[in-house]
């Protein structure tokens, strides 16, 4: 009972974002519906420039919290109404405090219960124990990976709470700041006369920059093993 008790509070998150998913609630920060608003939209920041600011890193840091997939499409709407910078920015803090109540609550779930794990279990946290700087920072910069399901992982693989905040506060910045170029991309190409095309240098430079870090943390690992070989 005590075990089922300690898992509650990440069982919970995880219904809500199942919930949030299920409800469609993300498809109203899809680009076109926030293209087809965005007049409004901006005059509504304009004029709430604090409470919109505010209200962007909630949602992002709930979103981010309840291990939810696709809060890219949150991150591209916030390069889309706030440019690059301030994007990036906002969207950075709302993914370091999400991540947190993520990883504390997961960390609470997999603290309790006496039973030892089974050999396979205890074999990958030892492996993991002995180099978890390279680990760590090797699974952040896996974007391919859901960021809610790392979050967990790096909880059950019990990563220092000092490493998960670096790895995740620079890992994940650096892919937010190509998504946030992207939506800042997205509002001038499909807001211009000319077609949209993936091709247009605001669209095709973030996404070959998006490419360079998916592949960073392969080379990395192909250069320690030549290394090691010689």
């Amino acid at each position: 009972m005590k075990r089922w008790r300690a898992a509650l509070p990440l069982a919970l998150m995880v219904l809500a974002g199942v919930i949030a998913l299920a409800s469609g609630a993300l498809d109203r920060l899809h680009p076109s519906h926030l293209l087809a608003e965005e007049g409004m939209l901006r005059a509504s920041i304009a004029v709430h420039p604090v409470l919109s600011r505010v209200s962007y890193a909630v949602l992002l840091t709930l979103a981010i919290a309840t291990g939810v997939p696709g809060t890219i499409v949150i991150v591209l709407a916030g390069g889309l109404l706030f440019g690059i910078a301030e994007g990036s920015a906002l969207s950075s803090l709302a993914l370091v405090a999400g991540s947190l109540l993520l990883y504390a609550a997961s960390r609470h779930a997999f603290g309790h219960g006496g039973r030892q794990p089974p050999d396979l279990a205890r074999r990958v946290r030892e492996g993991y124990a002995r180099r978890p700087v390279s680990y760590t920072f090797a699974l952040r910069f896996v974007p391919v990976v859901p960021l809610g399901a790392m979050t967990v992982v790096l909880a059950w693989l019990r990563c220092p709470l000092w490493l998960f905040i670096a790895a995740t506060w620079l890992g994940g910045t650096v892919s937010l700041v190509i998504e946030s170029a992207i939506g800042a991309g997205l509002a001038s190409t499909l807001g211009g006369d000319a077609p949209f095309s993936l091709i247009d240098p605001r669209i095709l430079l973030p996404l070959c920059a998006f490419l360079i870090v998916s592949l960073l943390p392969l080379a990395a690992r192909s250069v320690r093993a030549r290394l090691r070989r010689d």
